[in-house]
């Protein structure tokens, strides 16, 4: 196939070299005219604005998205469908808030257009390992573009075939699945993202624990100096906690094993929040979600207020002695 791709960042970029990879055609456009010329040395075509990009392709055409959630997938989507035709269609890859798809998915089908909401998961490995997709789109629009969603996803790989599994087909353990209709992409893809917010946090935690085990606060002969980054190569093999994230953690602390390459301050890109009120809208409990979520919040100060009220009601009834010198 023929597709367009819009937004050459970390992962645009790699996309568009795994598509380049499986066969197809990728004509691409970015802001900046340097990422369009290294991806046009690695053999795809280059467009000069998105109306160029749109002229470059046959029809029925297809533009997948690759930009910063919010006002800049807005006004792309928007410039992109003032040139498109009936038959065409639109890819959002990025991190979109659920209900926004769900409204450009219905804005653009009365123009004929179909609009796809693709949860893309992968970062910077993608090239290689490959995406795990989720995609809400029209049934009929799917299998059009299922070639791109294949060559972008693993495939079946060297994973271990859930026991069963190979009597219920689909296309879920190749890497990639349409969930539903437009908007539930994005709405798995929050999910997962508010999952793997848990998931760190857990992990973040555990090993915490473990480094602060040699602190002088404890008695002699309970502290122990355990090598985390030893116990994070043990734990890959064979442990139940297992994870692509464990390896990930592994590695980090190969190359820097008191992680003083960083600060502490962790952002979070929306999908943990838009979860936490997808989770009230639907009353259902999700404790660690929010933990973690929270948490994030509180990596970004030194000392917070409500920590500051904390050592001043501890202070005032017991006398405990937590304020700066000099005051």
């Amino acid at each position: 196939m023929q597709i367009g791709l819009v937004g050459l960042g970390r992962m645009g970029a790699n996309m568009s070299r795994r598509l380049e990879n499986g066969g197809h055609k990728v004509t691409v456009f970015d802001l900046n005219p340097e990422n369009v010329k290294k991806l046009v040395a690695d053999g795809a075509e280059g467009a000069s604005s998105l109306e160029d990009l749109v002229k470059k392709l046959p029809k029925p055409r297809t533009v997948w998205v690759m930009v910063p959630a919010g006002k800049a997938t807005e006004t792309t989507v928007q410039a992109l469908a003032s040139f498109m035709e009936d038959g065409d269609a639109i890819i959002d890859g990025g991190n979109s808030f659920y209900k926004d798809d769900i409204r450009r998915a219905a804005e653009l089908k009365k123009r004929g257009i179909d609009y796809l909401d693709a949860g893309t998961s992968g970062g910077v490995w993608g090239l290689q390992r490959g995406y795990c997709l989720m995609v809400g789109a029209d049934e009929a629009a799917f299998k059009r573009i299922e070639p791109i969603f294949s060559t972008l996803s693993p495939g079946i790989g060297t994973i271990e075939r859930t026991p069963g599994r190979e009597k219920m087909g689909g296309t879920s353990e190749k890497g990639y699945l349409r969930t539903g209709p437009p908007g539930s992409g994005h709405f798995v893809k929050m999910v997962h993202n508010g999952i793997e917010y848990g998931v760190m946090q857990a992990y973040a935690e555990g090993f915490d624990i473990m480094v602060n085990k040699n602190t002088t606060d404890l008695p002699e002969d309970e502290r122990f100096d355990l090598n985390v980054a030893d116990i994070a190569e043990l734990w890959r093999r064979g442990s139940v906690v297992g994870s692509w994230l464990l390896d990930l953690t592994a590695m980090a602390l190969v190359e820097n094993p008191d992680l003083s390459d960083f600060s502490g301050s962790v952002a979070d890109s929306g999908e943990g929040r838009w979860t936490i009120n997808a989770a009230i809208e639907e009353a259902v409990s999700c404790e660690v979600l929010a933990s973690a979520l929270f948490t994030r919040f509180r990596s970004r100060k030194d000392n917070t207020f409500a920590e500051k009220v904390l050592s001043a009601m501890r202070y005032k009834f017991g006398g405990h002695v937590e304020r700066p010198s000099g005051n």
